[in-house]
């Protein structure tokens, strides 16, 4: 008898290859990552490194991570690469933990000004064992305050200063948060999991020249599959050349044991499929894609993702939005917007982005399509009141799925919506 797991693959496999995929942290793994990734790696245990396993067995586990560091070292022109950790925040986490002491100073963008949660969020661990300060953007223009950030930065002295975002839709200057850093002795790390393939992709600037140490993501821009890189780079060796050995440390046993295999396997393979020539005009159309759909809804991008106010809709409507989409067959997620005006339970915008559709082979003029779908499911939902009070959200949430649910308009454009979809080919699957 089947399990009942492969049924409800199959119908995330149906609702992936019928919908639009728009979380712009969400993408496409080819077959070829999907094999490594379901293969007879996973049945090793490798805890330690390349050389120092407390295992034995693992003279080809060796040879694939070893590989792994080569093609990271390659693509990024960086002397050393760390493939182990798990996934974004666990590497976050070890960077910090080889960087600070408890209590120490960490500066990141805060929450609501579109940065990570391990940049300094209130119940991150960032900001739980050490002591976090946040800049933001400026209420104006939505852009890094870098005058606020100076200014913080000379009066806390920070240990460490992450440059990374992720509801962000412009270029960041990683010449000015190195001059920032240089002012305070701070130790500058560019958390680029959202950009990663935009920046190997060349529409996006290098941090390798201003950064001590990168952290970015696998997946993402990068298509490859869910796990994390650390990268040191030339000037972080010069600031500490123990920094290779005190990220070892942090990795393991500071935060986590044995590394997934199969995972390492399969960002080697991204890694092999980021150093082709495709790749850069893959890159290069997320951008083209994204500044054309941002135009079409009435605001801007510089990179793959776009933050939509939808203020000008009324109260707190981006849950809303969020839900309707999905009702329409189009996957985004709900999201505050600089200066949020409701509250983080019924933000004001959506955060959604062109990565995944890219990678299905759409182009501008699908983008003005799919633009108007969003505008069309955005007018159903123009009026519809929140709750007043906060023991009321669960209970409003669920009448207000029940009453989107019924929407026959919406109905209406999921069918248009499966129906463009549909013809669209999936990597990893068709």
């Amino acid at each position: 008898m089947a399990s009942k797991v492969f049924e409800l693959i199959r119908q995330e496999a149906h609702r992936q290859k019928y919908g639009l995929e728009m979380i712009p942290s969400e993408n496409y793994v080819s077959k070829e990552v999907l094999s490594a990734m379901g293969s007879i790696l996973t049945n090793k245990y490798s805890e330690g490194f390349p050389g120092r396993r407390y295992y034995g067995g693992n003279e080809v586990i060796d040879k694939i991570e070893n590989y792994t560091i080569d093609l990271a070292k390659k693509l990024f022109k960086v002397p050393a690469a760390f493939v182990q950790s798990y996934s974004g925040s666990p590497a976050n986490m070890a960077v910090t933990m080889a960087v600070c002491e408890p209590g120490e100073v960490v500066m990141g963008l805060a929450l609501l000004s579109g940065g990570h949660l391990t940049h300094g969020a209130k119940l991150s661990f960032s900001s739980i064992f050490y002591k976090a300060i946040n800049y933001d953007v400026r209420g104006d223009d939505w852009k890094i305050d870098f005058s606020q950030l100076e200014s913080l930065a000379k009066k806390h002295k920070p240990k460490l200063i992450w440059t990374g975002t992720t509801a962000y839709p412009f270029k960041l200057d990683y010449r000015k948060f190195r001059r920032i850093a240089d002012m305070v002795g701070a130790t500058l790390v560019a958390d680029c999991s959202h950009i990663t393939g935009l920046i190997i992709g060349g529409v996006h600037q290098s941090p390798v020249p201003f950064v001590d140490i990168i952290m970015t993501t696998t997946h993402k821009t990068l298509r490859g599959p869910r796990g994390a890189l650390i990268l040191v780079t030339e000037r972080g060796l010069k600031k500490d050349p123990e920094i290779k050995s005190k990220i070892e440390r942090a990795i393991i046993p500071g935060i986590q044991g044995g590394p997934h295999n199969h995972q390492t396997a399969a960002i080697a393979i991204s890694l092999e499929e980021a150093l082709k020539p495709s790749f850069k005009k893959y890159a290069i159309q997320i951008t083209r894609n994204a500044a054309v759909l941002a135009k079409e809804l009435g605001t801007v991008s510089e990179t793959h993702l776009i933050l939509l106010s939808l203020t000008n809709y009324g109260y707190g409507l981006g849950y809303q939005a969020q839900y309707a989409l999905e009702e329409a067959g189009i996957t985004v997620n709900k999201n505050t917007i600089p200066g949020e005006p409701a509250s983080p339970f019924y933000p004001s915008g959506i955060r959604l982005g062109t990565p995944a559709l890219t990678s299905r082979g759409m182009k501008e003029k699908n983008m003005i399509k799919i633009a108007s779908w969003i505008k069309r499911v955005l007018e159903e939902i123009r009026g519809l009141d929140l709750p007043k009070e906060q023991d009321k959200r669960k209970d409003f949430l669920k009448a207000v799925k029940a009453q989107l649910h019924q929407n026959k308009n919406l109905k209406k454009i999921r069918k248009e919506v499966e129906s463009f979809a549909g013809k669209f080919p999936v990597p990893g699957m068709d």
